[in-house]
């Protein structure tokens, strides 16, 4: 092992501890973050800021959300191994390596076709062969896929789209950001049961908007 691992290996290990103390309580998210090299997923001038607890720029002006919400969103997924979610937006790839170092099967959709052909091959040389990457609208989700046992979106939307409700199974999770008006942004769950589903509200959040047909228009044209 290079100086340079090491190094990385301990700013990783720092950052979980770090999650623990932040509330992070689920054991496989802990693993799973201790195991995913973060710097991986950064632009080269980048990877030295890897675990600082901050969103950092990947391009086309998305962002890696910060450790701490990464591991958020996971946990309040709380799907078991081997399930099978969605995730919403795959940025560098980041939050999907996470979800499939905890044993679950995830299809990302991303609607910047050069991010998602980046996070695609990264994902693929890294060995994480249960993610599969699509450039897409998001918002729409993966009816050829559904259901899901999960669903996350790494940005946040309006309201809660509809159709990514519908393509939950029954006591499936969709974890979504939300933009309650004068109240700020709040981290939502929301899960799909008999009678339509119901909703919590977990907090303060502070993710990119959701673009797409389902979430916020594109800003047009200067």
């Amino acid at each position: 092992m290079t100086t340079a691992s090491r190094a990385a290996d301990d700013r990783r290990r720092r950052m979980v501890e770090r999650l623990a103390e932040q509330g992070i309580s689920d054991p496989a998210v802990l693993e799973a973050m201790a195991r995913v090299p973060r710097e991986a997923f950064l632009p080269e001038a980048l990877r030295g800021r890897a675990y600082e607890d901050t969103p950092l720029p990947i391009g086309h002006g998305q962002t890696m959300s910060q450790p701490w919400a990464v591991a958020r969103l996971a946990e309040l997924l709380a799907v078991e191994r081997r399930g099978k979610v969605l995730e919403i937006g795959s940025g560098s790839g980041y939050q999907a390596a996470v979800l499939a170092e905890m044993g679950l099967r995830v299809f990302s959709i991303e609607r910047h076709a050069q991010l998602a052909r980046e996070a695609s091959a990264r994902l693929r040389a890294l060995g994480y062969l249960a993610a599969t990457v699509k450039h897409f609208d998001g918002t729409y989700g993966w009816a050829a896929m559904a259901p899901f046992d999960g669903i996350v979106s790494t940005a946040g939307g309006p309201e809660i789209p509809g159709v990514l409700v519908q393509q939950l199974r029954l006591g499936g999770r969709l974890v979504i950001p939300i933009d309650r008006g004068r109240a700020g942004q709040r981290l939502v769950v929301v899960t799909r049961t008999s009678a339509g589903s119901r909703e919590e509200d977990h907090g303060p959040a502070s993710f990119v908007p959701l673009i797409g047909r389902y979430g916020f228009r594109p800003a047009p044209p200067a």
